[in-house]
C-alpha cells in the first residue's frame, strides 16, 4: 500500500439503519481501519428505541452494528476494539451477557464508560473499531 492509498478516507451511511438527518456517517475507512459511529438500540425503520429495556436496547444495538458490518462484507470477529457507553454502572452485568453471547472469544478490546446521558435516552451505546481485510 502506497502512502497515497494510505490517506483514502471513504465514508458509509447506511440506507438500512435508521436515515437521521443529523451529520455523521455511520461509519469511516481508512485503509484497512474502519470507525463506527456510535450505534444505539434504535429501530432502523422509526428511529426510536426498541424498549426502555437495557437488554433489549443492547440486542438491538449489536443487530445494528451487524447490519452495519454485513453491508462492508466483515462479521463480529472483525470487530478488534469496542468503546460500551452506559449510564448505569447497575446494567453492567446485563450488557455483559449479551455482548458475550453475540461476540465470539477472542473478544475486542473494549472499554466500558458511564456516560451521564445517551441520544434518545438509550441506556448503552458502542462504537466499534474494525480490521479490514485487504481487497
Amino acid at each position: 500500500m502506497t502512502k497515497q492509498s494510505e490517506k483514502v478516507i471513504s465514508h458509509h451511511f447506511s440506507s438500512q439503519l435508521y436515515q437521521s438527518t443529523a451529520p455523521f456517517s455511520h461509519s469511516v475507512q481508512q485503509g484497512n481501519t474502519g470507525y463506527s459511529a456510535g450505534i444505539i438500540g434504535q429501530n432502523p425503520s422509526s428511529g426510536a428505541l426498541v424498549s426502555s429495556d437495557v437488554t433489549a436496547q443492547c440486542e438491538a444495538m449489536l443487530t445494528n452494528l451487524q447490519t452495519l458490518l454485513d453491508e462492508m462484507g466483515l462479521a463480529m470477529g472483525d470487530i478488534i476494539r469496542t468503546t460500551l457507553y452506559l449510564i448505569d454502572y447497575q446494567d453492567f452485568d446485563a450488557i455483559n451477557t449479551v455482548y458475550a453471547r453475540r461476540l465470539a472469544p477472542p473478544f475486542p478490546a473494549r472499554t466500558t464508560i458511564q456516560a451521564a446521558a445517551l441520544p434518545l435516552g438509550a441506556k448503552v451505546q458502542i462504537e466499534a473499531t474494525v480490521q479490514i481485510p485487504p481487497a
